[in-house]
């Protein structure tokens, strides 16, 4: 199935206050330069938060974790749990049409969808209240017929109790989730047969249906408020504690600005605080070595030959395939500013600079050393001809 970017869109996406500040919460869990990590958390409260992912929302966290905007957008639409387009004002139904639940009925409530919401799947009701869609498992079989409404599951459903469900939502009530035949758990409806000591009897629905009522979370948008701020590893001075192996923890950092407009410099301030110390080849005659100079990454051509083009000016290293602005401006950061510095790259300048740039086999993958030696030749590549022509780069 081919996801795309809804046609329309916002003109911009903010977090709201209590949930940038979950986002940045959960940033601080992973080591300086591996930011990246949070990108599913943070998309994932973004779509809490608005219902789906919109563009701006995608650029948002891309800019908070210091990366392409093409990466997080494979990310959104690898994952079919993001919504790409826009969902219902009160709730996107999730029917579970798999073995167990379409033996049990799960076509029915389909068909109350179509009759009820709208004919086609991720389409909005007539009032915009609801969109609808058949998934996979949804891991509740002992339950079944059941359907996922906002974050919560309806269980043991019959065509007329989802029917009043979606009636009571439309409504502006919020139905309790769980077991909708007077069960508690998954248990026989007839009551525990073994093992009677362990039945609760301890609150009036099970634990997951009981929390969700409790906190008032239940079908509705995520504004951060709901559960206070958890972040244990963040100590009272704002500092992020220490693992085993790591340095000193660093002071907690500036926060972002909660609306998307532009690019952080972040991606390459972590890169020059996580550069690995590197010792210059001296077995790979010809090749580019990287060496520290001042405490900044330099690039060095090994020839006269290869400075040469430095000094008569940066060219645009957009013009390879794999090369867009950003990775431009990381490679200028490292003192990479011509093709005849990539095209001089061996084997072992090819692994430094995939694990300065965080990229793992990109320059291969590719083909930046071969685009390199074209370019630095005089001669143009296919996706040079298209780039200077439409102006559009590769990780745009």
């Amino acid at each position: 199935m081919l996801r795309r970017l809804h046609a329309e869109q916002p003109a911009s996406f903010a977090f709201t206050a209590a949930n940038l500040a979950w986002a940045e919460g959960q940033i601080t869990k992973y080591p300086a330069g591996r930011e990246a990590s949070a990108v599913i958390p943070l998309l994932w409260r973004a779509q809490e938060q608005e219902g789906w992912l919109t563009k701006p929302a995608i650029e948002l966290v891309a800019d908070m974790l210091g990366m392409a905007y093409i990466r997080v957008l494979e990310v959104a639409s690898f994952y079919f749990m993001f919504q790409l387009q826009p969902t219902g004002s009160v709730a996107h139904i999730q029917i579970c049409g798999t073995t167990s639940c379409m033996i049990c009925g799960a076509e029915d409530l389909v068909a109350i969808c179509r009759d009820k919401i709208n004919d086609k799947p991720h389409v909005l009701s007539a009032d915009g209240k609801f969109t609808w869609e058949e998934v996979e498992c949804l891991g509740s079989c002992t339950n079944a017929p059941m359907a996922q409404i906002g974050k919560d599951y309806y269980e043991d459903l019959t065509v007329a109790r989802f029917s009043e469900i979606l009636d009571e939502l439309a409504a502006g009530q919020v139905p309790v989730p769980g077991p909708q035949n007077g069960r508690y758990g998954s248990e026989p409806k007839s009551g525990l047969t073994s093992l009677t000591e362990y039945e609760s009897g301890k609150t009036q629905y099970n634990a997951s249906a009981q929390l969700a009522t409790d906190i008032g979370d239940t079908v509705k948008r995520i504004d951060g408020t709901e559960v206070p701020l958890l972040t244990p590893w963040v100590g009272k001075d704002g500092t992020v504690a220490s693992r085993a192996g790591e340095q000193p923890p660093a002071p907690k950092p500036t926060p972002k600005p909660a609306v998307h407009q532009s690019k952080p410099a972040k991606a390459a301030e972590a890169l020059k605080a996580e550069a690995p110390k590197v010792v210059p080849s001296k077995d790979l005659p010809g090749q580019s070595e990287l060496a520290e100079k001042k405490g900044e990454w330099k690039y060095e051509a090994p020839t006269a030959e290869a400075a040469a083009p430095v000094a008569a000016g940066k060219d645009d290293l957009k013009l390879l395939k794999g090369v867009g602005p950003k990775l431009e401006e990381k490679l200028n950061e490292a003192g990479v500013t011509s093709f005849a510095q990539v095209a001089a790259w061996g084997p072992e300048d090819i692994e430094r600079m995939d694990d300065l740039l965080s990229f793992k086999g990109r320059i291969e993958r590719d083909g930046w050393v071969e685009q390199a030696k074209q370019l630095a030749a005089g001669e143009e590549t296919e996706f040079a001809k298209r780039a200077k022509k439409d102006g559009i780069y590769d990780d745009e």
